[in-house]
């Protein structure tokens, strides 16, 4: 995170990217802790060839993976040895600086991206911004996330901002390994010169010609997300983007603030003085925890965010793994819910369960499974598709549950959300589980007055 803005000098224009336009409406979490599952009949559905249809949703919700903590630290861990071959640092003009955006290029040309690097000057020196588009979406609606590559001179600038560019590294990683279809096309962006003013994404912003501007509907920035005195923090910018990650925190049981300790101090800010709709996360940096945010964060109140910031301490020791873990894990479900992802029609082996099971107003979780047999190898990806009949969907939480007993989450809870039935198709990254055995759709009612039940589910590999 800069502190700030000396000038540009611009040398040459960069021809037109497409960009975003439209929004999407979300849903809102609710935390749901210690589900007690009441089992329901179970159908042990074998596999069907001829299915009944599930109505159509006219909006297929495709849930984000889990972002795995290991990968995101291998990331750091490759900066933090980059600057100590490069004279302690990443920042601007040195050679740890283009060492770092070689290291993220490579990954993200390896896993199918399109990647740009775009020149610019600063204070005499040679700065780049990293670019990288994944293939498809509609041109002329792009969701953009970003982050600052580059540290300061007195350290490696592993929590600023190494995590903030890690995770949307593994992020769009895991675009790739998922091999997203997502309605819009997405972009991540990695800038240079952050910590001199806003460089580098300055740079980008004023350049991108007005036709495109105007087609941007949403850019995500992700600086400090890793603080080891961590807050949770969400810019308030942008309601739909703002909501999103509200609801992502509340289905964790995590209280969040408003970030206003760096407003307009990172590069979110070129975006937004041109009209783009912005939004983002950030975990805190020299600001002091009160007591009130220490009883409701952890960590220590009366001390920094983050004591390393801007210091020679900002090392791959300066990381709380929780915050961390979380804030990657957030980074990805904007990307997925704000991407609005298109879900492919059914392929492969259809298992289903077509019990009705009632359930309980404001109760006891409850499951309908079915059976998987026969089958070798793993499930990394299965589609489900769900039929729930309810008065007031927005009371209505859904978890799939593997045969190993990993609940991966479906749908939150929304208050607001007062319209009838659950009819949706959820796609949901499961690479630990193995295809055979019981799945369960656990499905609870978390508020009072409004009655429903699961009307029938399936499975398909």
């Amino acid at each position: 995170m800069k502190l700030s803005v000396p000038g540009v000098r611009r040398i040459s224009a960069i021809p037109g990217i497409p960009a975003i336009s439209a929004r999407v409406a979300l849903p809102v979490g609710l935390a749901l802790a210690g589900l007690v599952a009441a089992t329901a009949p179970s159908a042990t559905a074998a596999p069907v060839t001829s299915l009944r249809p599930v109505q159509s949703a006219s909006a297929a919700v495709l849930a984000a993976p889990d972002i795995p903590l290991a990968n995101v630290k291998a990331h750091l861990t490759q900066f933090s040895s980059i600057a100590a071959a490069n004279g302690g640092n990443r920042a601007h003009g040195r050679a740890g600086y283009l060492a770092s955006v070689n290291y993220v290029k490579g990954k993200l040309d390896a896993a199918g991206f399109t990647t740009t690097v775009q020149q610019f000057t600063s204070s005499g020196a040679t700065g780049y911004n990293l670019i990288a588009d994944w293939p498809g979406g509609d041109p002329n609606q792009v969701l953009m996330s970003g982050s600052h590559l580059d540290s300061v001179t007195s350290g490696a600038g592993i929590n600023d901002n190494g995590s903030g560019s890690a995770a949307i590294l593994e992020t769009a990683l895991a675009v790739s390994r998922a091999q997203l279809q997502p309605a819009k096309h997405l972009r991540f962006a990695w800038w240079g010169a952050e910590e001199l003013g806003l460089v580098g994404s300055r740079y980008y912003v004023n350049n991108l010609p007005t036709a495109d501007r105007a087609k941007i509907s949403g850019y995500l920035n992700f600086d400090m997300i890793g603080s080891p005195n961590a807050g949770y923090f969400v810019y308030d910018d942008d309601p739909t983007i703002e909501q999103t990650f509200k609801d992502y925190y509340a289905g964790l049981g995590v209280s969040t603030e408003i970030e206003t300790e760096g407003d307009g101090r990172s590069d979110h800010a070129p975006f937004k003085n041109v009209g783009v709709p912005v939004g983002g996360l950030f975990s805190g940096a020299d600001y002091i925890k009160t007591a009130a945010q220490a009883q409701k964060w952890g960590g220590t109140s009366g001390q920094a965010f983050d004591r390393c910031y801007h210091s020679s301490c900002d090392s791959t020791a300066n990381i709380n793994d929780t915050a961390l873990d979380r804030n990657s894990d957030a980074v990805a479900h904007a990307v997925w819910t704000l991407s609005a992802a298109s879900v492919p029609p059914p392929t492969g082996t259809v298992y289903e369960n077509l019990t009705d099971v009632t359930i309980p107003d404001n109760g006891a979780a409850v499951t309908s499974s079915v059976t998987v047999s026969g089958r070798t190898g793993g499930a990394p990806l299965v589609r489900v598709d769900v039929d729930i009949k309810h008065t007031w969907r927005g009371d209505v939480v859904i978890d799939l549950v593997g045969p190993s007993g990993t609940a991966y989450r479906l749908k939150n809870s929304s208050s607001s959300d007062s319209a009838d039935n659950v009819i949706a198709t959820y796609t949901v990254n499961t690479p630990t589980e193995t295809a055979n055995g019981v799945w369960r759709l656990r499905v609870q009612d978390v508020a009072a007055q409004d009655t429903g039940y699961i009307n029938s589910w399936r499975l398909t590999f």
